[in-house]
């Protein structure tokens, strides 16, 4: 029975698979699956792409996509927004980069030769004023704005100009004057309803600080009546919650604001130090 036993075990052994097959036919496996994945790429339904891209396209909240795609990808996605990208020459080919145009022009913000002029001008005849924070100058796209403080200019609950800022508003027409542009003078006030014999809200108080800074702007006619606006309006537009006293101070403060200005006899320009409206 050894014997048999040991005979059969030889034999089985004998008939063993070599272990090298099994190597052999995980490589041959994977050599197969690769070239099928070429022959698929090779072979790609471009309709089944598009459907397939489309389909990103609304998971990512793109609108737009762009076929036959830019540097050797099939597609590129893109939002509906962004500029149409130009046609890729082989310097950009080598660089294999793309600059989203949309990106950069969305940083720059287009502010005219008047503003800057009228900005300029007025820093450097307020300078003392923007330091002691009387008053500052800020610009946007549309307009520049000189905007004074409550505390400096008026008393509370009144409406009469303090006599010391008098000769600053003085020298606000003379560097107005020198451009053209409408000028509307707004009041502001808190959210703290007045408690005053002459004024019914706050409403009034608002309209009447700012017809009094019109009456300075327009007394020695230098600048044209016809340019000039007065607007009230009381607790709208605040620049900080009121939540604070030291906010509800900034929010009661009266605007010159001149819109699209045209200087004349342009003089070189320097760095702002204004603030930029969003």
């Amino acid at each position: 029975m050894s014997v048999l036993l040991g005979g059969a075990i030889r034999r089985k052994k004998k008939n063993a698979v070599p272990n090298w097959i099994v190597t052999f036919a995980d490589l041959a496996t994977l050599l197969l699956t690769f070239f099928i994945l070429l022959l698929s790429f090779a072979e790609m339904n471009m309709e089944k792409y598009r459907a397939m891209a489309q389909s990103m396209a609304a998971a990512f909240g793109t609108a737009n996509v762009i076929g036959e795609g830019v540097g050797g990808s099939p597609l590129s996605l893109i939002e509906s927004d962004t500029v149409s990208l130009p046609d890729v020459t082989d310097t950009t080919r080598d660089d294999a980069r793309l600059i989203d145009e949309r990106g950069q022009i969305s940083d720059l913000t287009v502010v005219s030769d008047g503003i800057v002029e009228l900005s300029s001008r007025l820093i450097r005849e307020l300078e003392a004023e923007v330091a002691d924070e009387s008053l500052n100058i800020a610009y946007d796209p549309q307009q520049v704005i000189i905007r004074f403080s409550e505390q400096a200019t008026f008393n509370s609950g009144e409406a009469n100009i303090k006599p010391e800022m008098l000769p600053i508003i003085d020298r606000v027409v003379a560097v107005v004057a020198s451009c053209l542009g409408d000028v509307i003078v707004a009041g502001y006030t808190d959210d703290v309803p007045i408690t005053s014999g002459r004024f019914r809200s706050n409403w009034d108080l608002s309209a009447a600080r700012a017809v009094s800074v019109v009456h300075e702007l327009i007394l020695d006619q230098r600048i044209p009546a016809e340019r000039v606006i007065a607007a009230g309006r009381a607790e709208t537009k605040p620049l900080v919650p009121n939540d604070s006293a030291e906010n509800r101070a900034r929010n009661r403060r009266v605007e010159i604001a001149i819109r699209d200005p045209e200087c004349s006899d342009a003089v070189p320009t320097r760095d702002l130090p204004v603030e930029v409206l969003p």
